[in-house]
């Protein structure tokens, strides 16, 4: 089951949004689970403790389960705890992920940040380990997160922020993004936080469904703020057991305007009582009163309609509208990645941080890939993962990836995701402008022994991109054309004349 709906039916189930570490830390070990010496207790002295501390923290862990399995939503074991015991603590943690009930996600706090090992290290996770959802260091960028994205039904989360003292300097930093830093010109963005910045850059990475946020902190503010940037996402919360903290303020900061989107973590002092259920139902009462005063107060999502009606109207017309009204249609001199200089520029990355038009465009596309014979799908990185993915998670299919470039470390895979040889693929991408990025994904995927017929993107540039496809072996296939487009604007009344014959021009061009 996927991630996303494995989490909402435990949700759901037992009415929490609560969630329980499972870390086997001699330093908080209840005395009644003690069985250790002294000498094997010292957790600096003793790299490789004796069994009769494992039995100790093996039997603590299952009672947390037991008191918990019917109350939370979701585990969330700390892999460095169990690497801090060696080879006993990562036979320890087999253990506990197997005890842990089928039906409740697990996310293995993990906070990688490696990018050599981020393709085996995804597929130990969720091949071997079959974890539900991994923490991430974001640092490295999209590159570093691209390979656990690629397993259907998986997730990640993002550090975004800590509370501890010392990192401030670091996420408080302000950002500058300057227009020379873009291939497409922008308008420079001051006097963003780098806590900020993480999640607002992360929403291009992969959709709500595969990407949530971590957030440690004490204060409302920091958590609302990173709401408003990301009010779709995810949040796994961290820090909020801090002294002085109010818990109905940081709820009221976190929680979405459905009473969700926030995972709440347990008290870890807790996890040594003899009445452990008793405290968490009391809590998870407490949480849901602020659930319902979240709904009753909160206002709905935006939600995008027509304001144009026709009588001959294109298939995609309301698509169109909404991509325009949302700015994913700009207009001004934008300079392309060909170097090119167009009058406006269409930016697909913002369509995942709306579900509504997201869920229009992933119809649109499988309309095309349903007729088409296929063993799976590729997305042409970076901006066509999400969707690609989106794909694979509607039609059942498989997704791999071509690299954008081949690392000169860590696997050097070409490839990443699993496949055989003779499959045949089809390449999802975005836009057809040369069809240059589309073909040198192909080539690649041709390169590993695949075959590739098809590829199918949004929008169609025009131009006799489609003929030069076809004479290199490929048939593309559109969801859109810019002439479409530019009709559909026109004649809706969203771009005047001259706006009309400036896109007129480009698509002649």
């Amino acid at each position: 089951m996927h991630f996303f709906n494995k989490l909402e039916s435990a949700i759901a189930h037992h009415s929490s949004l609560l969630i329980v570490g499972l870390d086997p830390n001699p330093e908080l070990l209840p005395a009644q689970f003690n069985r250790a010496t002294t000498s094997e207790y010292r957790w600096n002295d003793s790299p490789y403790p004796g069994d009769t501390l494992i039995e100790g923290l093996w039997q603590w862990l299952q009672f947390i389960i037991a008191e918990t399995s019917e109350l939370v939503c979701a585990y969330k074991p700390t892999l460095g705890f169990y690497q801090a015991l060696g080879v006993p603590g990562m036979e320890l943690l087999q253990r506990v992920l197997q005890a842990i009930p089928s039906h409740i996600p697990v996310i293995l706090d993990a906070k990688h940040g490696d990018l050599n090992t981020s393709t085996p290290f995804a597929r130990s996770l969720f091949e071997q380990w079959r974890v539900d959802a991994v923490t991430l260091n974001p640092y490295v960028g999209q590159d570093l997160v691209a390979p656990f994205l690629v397993y259907p039904g998986k997730a990640v989360f993002l550090l975004c922020c800590t509370s501890n003292p010392s990192a401030l300097a670091v996420q408080e930093s302000i950002q500058v993004q300057t227009a020379q830093a873009q291939t497409v010109q922008t308008q420079p963005n001051l006097g963003l936080p780098l806590y900020l910045q993480v999640a607002k850059e992360s929403r291009n990475w992969g959709t709500p469904e595969q990407l949530g946020l971590e957030v440690g902190t004490t204060l409302p503010s920091v958590l609302s703020s990173v709401r408003a940037i990301a009010p779709e996402r995810l949040i796994l919360a961290r820090s909020i057991w801090q002294e002085g903290v109010d818990l109905s303020q940081m709820l009221a900061a976190g929680l979405d305007v459905n009473g969700e989107g926030l995972l709440i973590p347990i008290p870890q002092d807790w996890l040594g009582q003899a009445d452990l259920s008793t405290a968490v139902r009391s809590l998870r009462d407490q949480v849901n009163l602020a659930r319902a005063k979240a709904v009753r107060e909160g206002a709905t999502c935006d939600l995008w309609v027509s304001d144009v009606c026709t009588l001959e109207q294109q298939p995609h017309l309301e698509l169109i509208l909404q991509l325009y009204d949302i700015g994913c249609i700009l207009f001004g001199e934008f300079v392309q990645a060909s170097g090119e200089t167009f009058p406006y520029y269409i930016d697909l990355r913002k369509i995942i941080s709306n579900p509504q038009i997201f869920h229009r465009i992933l119809n649109a596309y499988a309309d095309i890939l349903t007729t088409l014979e296929f063993d799976r799908i590729a997305g042409i990185p970076y901006g066509s993962l999400p969707t690609a993915t989106g794909l694979s998670l509607r039609l059942n299919r498989p997704m791999i990836f071509p690299r954008k470039e081949v690392k000169a470390h860590g696997t050097r895979r070409l490839i990443e995701g699993n496949f055989e040889p003779g499959e045949t693929v089809v390449v999802v991408d975005d836009i057809l402008i040369s069809g240059n990025s589309a073909m040198e994904g192909a080539a690649k995927l041709q390169s590993a022994g695949l075959e590739v017929r098809d590829i199918v993107v949004f929008l169609d540039h025009e131009g006799g991109v489609k003929d030069r496809l076809r004479s290199n072996g490929y048939t593309a296939h559109s969801v859109l054309t810019l002439s479409e487009v530019t009709e559909a604007l026109y004649q809706s009344g969203r771009i005047s004349q001259k706006q009309f014959e400036a896109l007129a021009e480009a698509e002649a061009s």
